[in-house]
């Protein structure tokens, strides 16, 4: 049985209608990613969905006793004196009637923080926005809802806390999940639905899945309304006849083309495509930055924290940089070292010569919320020079889907999406040889994403990239610069995958390896030993033979990566292609699996 229908639905913002018509079943046990164009209305639908918004008219059905829990894209916590008691008396724990179920779902909530780095004992004031979505996804799941509503869960997240949730969520309730992580939708999801124009499309499957479906729909759907155009125009040439269109016997082909206006009228078309344009301008120096032995210290309640300790390295022209690592590792710190606005505490920072400098700011801070659109472009002028083009505001403003009368809107009034991409709009509206972007994933729409992608791919000068999202940079930068910890930072080759690759194995594995003791974690109290676990036999036999095991996986998947990375690979038929893709993405789930039951095996029998 579904745990929720929805039927003819229909839901309006304004004038603009989000649901039109749209129908949708939430089945037991499914991982539905909801996906679509900012401002297509995916927020409201999920608000719906949580029956905290009514519809306009249709119909939402839904199972007896259905528990919904929604976590907003930006989550509120009550004032209190801790996130514990903002967290409880926001109600949903407090109201459970059963005192031992309502304890329970304390004890799971006080758990599942643990596990996800909540902050429970501190001011809810004095949290960041990751901080803030942390406690809000660990009461969320502590609640352990029937059906769990997330919308943009990843923002704000650094990568070892979505990898974290994607863990939970595969184990976890049915769920509806907002998101532009490709990889975590890849990951995480059984079904993807798209909001497309107040309609709802359902595609089997991930999200890699819904690209294969979604080229074939809409060649489709653009050859039915090339001929819908055709007959329609073909009709409206007849009926400009005059004469032979009143004869009587005509009167059905007349009315005919009156449905064909009322259905060409009534047609959404698609929203047109964000145009970015990166003028790289003069050309820098070849050397365009360097930083020899930097470090960097700040001063906390707990003492003294190097974010960055003897650290060097050689930006040149054309680098395309992404700087990776958990919140508060001290990645923009590093950026604005790298930048000269920050002076190093030990070593010297050398900036080359012929720098203009365009910079994403996560926060958004270079935007004034009363100034308009408009104004945020092009202060007191109607013009813009582009490239060595003058271009009128309006007429710019359009390549990043801002409508003239959006355009005079307050920034304030703005989505997050349009805020970011707003600021893409005054970033490149001067010629930049140096670009730094710290966080421009958030809030943009895959089709919006994936241009922003392929303009940083031809983009010809520097880039300096501060992202969690794992697929933008493996699509983008050519080389990370990785938090380390303790204030270390170390170069690597490659994007987000090849980092994995070639990260040192974790303290305690490699001091095992070299006979060396690690050193005790700060974790305030001695832990008592634990006792050795014996294993039973089958848990012997799997610890036996998991080496092997790992070893002939890893060597499958090196012959694979040799094979893809060919230089006359792309000449294999598509089908090879696609194939190999799925065997390889089939051999690193199955590794990660493998690896962590060989790992939980060990420490039980060492008694760890």
């Amino acid at each position: 049985m579904a745990l929720l229908t929805l039927n003819k639905a229909e839901l309006a913002h304004g004038d603009m209608p989000l649901l039109d018509g749209a129908a949708l079943t939430i089945e037991p046990r499914e991982r539905i990613g909801l996906i679509g164009r900012n401002g297509s209305g995916k927020s409201s639908l999920l608000a719906v969905i949580a029956g905290r918004r009514a519809l306009d008219d249709g119909e939402l059905q839904h199972a007896d006793g259905l528990r919904r829990v929604l976590v907003e894209q930006e989550p509120v916590l009550p004032d209190a004196a801790t996130v514990r008691d903002s967290l409880v008396e926001r109600g949903a724990i407090m109201a459970i009637p059963d005192e031992r179920e309502r304890w329970q779902a304390m004890a799971r909530l006080e758990a599942m923080a643990d596990r996800l780095g909540a902050l429970l004992d501190r001011a809810p004031g004095q949290l960041s926005g990751g901080e803030r979505k942390r406690a809000a996804l660990a009461l969320a799941l502590a609640l352990e809802p029937d059906l769990l509503l997330l919308d943009e869960p990843t923002n704000h997240l650094d990568i070892d806390g979505i990898t974290l949730l994607e863990d939970l969520l595969v184990r976890g309730p049915t769920l509806v999940v907002v998101t532009h992580d490709r990889r975590f939708l890849d990951r995480v999801v059984t079904r993807i639905v798209e909001l497309d124009r107040g309609l709802l499309r359902s595609y089997p499957g991930n999200f890699a899945d819904y690209e294969r479906f979604k080229a074939d729909q809409l060649a489709v759907e653009a050859e039915g309304r090339r001929r819908f155009d055709r007959f329609w125009q073909q009709e409206e040439a007849w009926i400009r006849k005059g004469v032979e269109a009143r004869r009587t016997r005509n009167q059905g082909r007349v009315r005919r083309l009156e449905a064909l206006r009322r259905e060409r009228e009534q047609r959404r078309e698609r929203q047109g495509d964000l145009r970015i344009r990166l003028d790289a301008g003069s050309r820098s120096g070849r050397r365009v930055a360097e930083l020899f032995d930097v470090g960097k210290r700040f001063d906390t309640p707990s003492g003294e924290r190097w974010v960055v300790r003897n650290f060097s390295c050689l930006v040149q022209r054309g680098d395309r940089i992404g700087l990776i690592g958990p919140n508060g590792a001290g990645k923009t710190t590093l950026l604005r070292l790298m930048l000269g606005s920050l002076e190093p505490d030990e070593g010297r920072v050398e900036l080359g010569t012929g720098l203009r400098i365009a910079y994403f700011d996560q926060m958004r801070a270079q935007l004034d919320p009363q100034a308009s659109v408009a104004e945020s472009i092009a202060p007191g002028s109607e013009w813009i020079e582009i490239g060595g083009q003058r271009r009128h505001v309006m007429s710019y403003l359009g390549d990043f889907l801002f409508s003239p009368r959006r355009a005079a809107s307050p920034v304030a009034s703005l989505s997050g999406g349009e805020r970011n991409r707003l600021l893409l709009a005054r970033l490149f509206a001067q010629p930049a040889n140096l670009i730094v972007l710290d966080e421009p994933t958030n809030d943009l729409d895959m089709e919006s994403l994936e241009l922003l992608e392929s303009t940083l791919q031809e983009y010809e000068g520097t880039l300096l990239l501060v992202s969690h999202d794992r697929a933008f940079l493996d699509n983008v930068v050519t080389q990370t610069i990785a938090a380390e910890g303790d204030g270390a930072w170390r170069e690597y080759v490659g994007g987000y995958e090849d980092w994995l690759r070639q990260r040192p194995a974790p303290v305690a594995q490699a001091a095992s390896a070299t006979g060396a003791t690690p050193a005790p974690a700060p974790t305030g109290e001695r832990s008592r030993p634990k006792r050795r676990q014996k294993l039973n036999n089958r848990e012997q036999r799997e610890l036996d033979v998991l080496p092997g095991r790992i070893e002939a996986l890893e060597a499958e998947q090196a012959a694979l990566h040799a094979k893809m990375t060919a230089p006359d690979y792309f000449r294999n038929d598509p089908e090879v292609l696609r194939d190999d893709q799925l065997r390889h993405d089939e051999i690193e789930a199955s590794l990660i699996e493998m690896l962590e039951r060989w790992e939980s095996l060990e420490a039980r029998q060492a008694g760890e």
